[in-house]
């Protein structure tokens, strides 16, 4: 009789141990977050120099149109647009600048095998070793720089990375915390880039599988 009595006394306290946990975890994941958006840049500003080499990571025209136009500008020797959809020509892109359409063609690499982040990275990561650059200037958009930057960090960890920030239509303007889609946007992104983290923290062999799911995921998401 006193074991019966005992027993939901002890699933008791292992169902409040797990409420507990669950309400830490919760709470640990709110305030990760929180720190998370208010990291993001809310403002374009010029790179503090030049760099040997600048990729854009595709995913809209303003971040090819700003790599371009700092490629113009000096900041760089060479520009990478990586994740270009293999139906978008070069006269497209120079359409984009048209102004720079010589230096599109002399200056400006094409990377049309990447599909996700994962792959930007690693092509990325051939092309500043082919180029022997030691430095980087990074353009995409605000929201997708943290996870960006986690996934050159673990293909480039010696080559020198500056952020160039692209603020994302659906980011841009006063509230924009409060609007449905930017909000979702930003959770998707954020339980990504904590993927990415985690990966990156596990020993080579376990990152190589949790990296292979990974995989799967960004191909399947938008």
């Amino acid at each position: 009789m006193a074991r019966d009595a005992a027993r939901p006394r002890s699933w008791g306290r292992a169902l409040k141990a797990l409420a507990l946990a669950l309400a830490v975890l919760g709470a640990c994941g709110i305030v990760g977050f929180g720190f998370f958006v208010a990291s993001l840049k809310l403002t374009e500003r010029d790179p503090p120099g030049a760099a040997d080499g600048i990729v854009a990571l595709t995913g809209g025209a303003q971040r090819v149109g700003d790599a371009i136009e700092l490629l113009a500008r000096g900041y760089g020797g060479r520009l990478l647009i990586t994740g270009v959809n293999e139906r978008t020509s070069r006269d497209e892109i120079t359409r984009l600048s048209p102004r720079q359409r010589s230096l599109v063609q002399c200056c400006v690499d094409l990377d049309y095998r990447a599909r996700n982040t994962i792959e930007n990275a690693a092509e990325t990561g051939r092309w500043v070793e082919r180029n022997g650059f030691g430095s980087l200037i990074v353009v995409t958009s605000n929201y997708h720089m943290p996870r960006t930057m986690a996934e050159l960090d673990r293909v480039l960890p010696r080559t020198k990375k500056v952020p160039h920030v692209v603020i994302s239509p659906a980011l841009d303007g006063a509230g924009w915390w409060w609007k449905p889609a930017a909000a979702r946007l930003l959770l998707e992104e954020y339980a990504k880039y904590l993927v990415v983290r985690v990966r990156n923290a596990l020993p080579p062999g376990a990152a190589a599988g949790s990296g292979q799911a990974d995989h799967r995921v960004s191909r399947a998401s938008p």
